[in-house]
């Protein structure tokens, strides 16, 4: 009767015809396990549940400390991706080697400063202030007829082969004016020199920042103005001979030639533009550089950026150079005059 009653007390006193054992068996027979569902199973089933629980615990809290452990390995996976991070490394032997056409620049700059004195006194111009302005200008002319035509010659031969090819009027530039027995050698000489100067300022910012990944596209291309200013304090530090040497000059010519020659073997070995790639149908290629240079995670991603790019390019072909002394692009204009002019003047003093 006490089990009757623990099972179900108010059945007992509502119920007239009460049969215990009915009761009894009747639950034993549902639940042989727990006969006593109402109370002591619920509390089995609590105590159950909570050793079930308590046995998956340790389970769960081995998953979750695996789970810590594999963020703070792919934490420190990124921490030491960020401090000693090479993806830079692959495009810097290409960046460097175009760079070598900057430091040129910064030589030919300067390579004539010290010895023009000399130059004027062996070629006969000695005391004529106008020519011998001319012949440390004169590249100056011969960069802007470059700068002109490097636009159409990268768009038919790539940066890589239009590299190579301006390595000519560099080199033959370089040993004409060291060979000059006249002014107008000489003349020719920097003329060529300037063309060479020309098509290289335009293009090698141009192709480092199309083979530089993004991350190090400013880093990378900096290397542009560190090649100028260490070319500039090379001829200055090589015009100090002159002063002892009257024919030193021709040497520092001569000089200027080697790395002409490096240049163009370095661009043989070097990447072509991936975007030039993109454009001239070649993919494959493209994709090839990009994942030597990038990483095979972003080939998909820069051909569709190059595509996207190259369908918008077809826009401004309609565009004319009056156009910038329209409404609002001459303001624009009217406010960067004045910053050429103190360029020029600078450049001016230098020379």
């Amino acid at each position: 009767m006490l089990q009757a009653l623990a099972i179900h007390p108010l059945q007992c006193f509502s119920t007239l015809n009460f049969d215990r054992k009915h009761h009894y068996f009747h639950h034993l027979r549902r639940n042989k396990q727990y006969p006593f569902p109402h109370s002591t199973s619920f509390s089995v089933s609590r105590e159950v549940n909570v050793s079930a629980s308590s046995k998956q615990k340790p389970l769960d809290v081995k998953s979750e400390i695996g789970d810590d452990e594999d963020e703070l390995l792919q934490e420190k996976v990124i921490v030491a991706d960020d401090g000693g991070d090479l993806g830079w490394l692959p495009a810097f032997p290409h960046v460097l080697t175009a760079s070598m056409a900057n430091f040129l620049f910064g030589y030919h700059i300067g390579v004539m400063n010290g010895p023009i004195v000399s130059i004027a006194k062996e070629l006969g111009f000695e005391g004529n202030s106008f020519l011998e302005g001319l012949v440390v200008s004169i590249f100056i002319g011969g960069a802007f007829i470059g700068s002109v035509a490097c636009g159409s010659l990268v768009d038919k031969l790539g940066c890589r082969r239009t590299i190579q090819i301006d390595t000519v009027p560099l080199i033959l530039g370089a040993i004409v004016s060291a060979q000059a027995q006249s002014i107008e050698e000489m003349l020719l000489g920097r003329f060529l020199v300037g063309l060479g100067i020309g098509v290289n300022t335009v293009l090698v910012p141009i192709y480092i920042s199309e083979i530089a990944p993004t991350n190090y596209r400013g880093s990378l291309g900096t290397l542009c103005q560190i090649g100028t200013c260490i070319g500039i304090i090379a001829s200055l530090y090589l015009a100090i001979l002159s002063e002892n040497d009257p024919h030193w000059w021709r040497k520092m010519l001569y000089i200027a030639s080697v790395p002409g020659f490096i240049l163009a073997l370095g661009m043989q070995f070097s990447f072509e533009s991936p975007r030039w790639l993109c454009k001239a149908g070649r993919l494959d290629e493209a994709k090839e550089v990009i994942n030597n240079l990038w990483g095979s995670s972003e080939v998909d991603k820069a051909i569709k950026e190059f595509e996207s790019v190259l369908k918008n390019d077809g826009g401004d072909l309609n565009c004319s150079w009056l156009e910038l002394l329209e409404e609002p692009h001459s303001r624009g204009c009217m406010k960067l005059l004045p910053l050429e002019v103190l360029c020029l003047y600078f450049n001016s003093l230098l020379v």
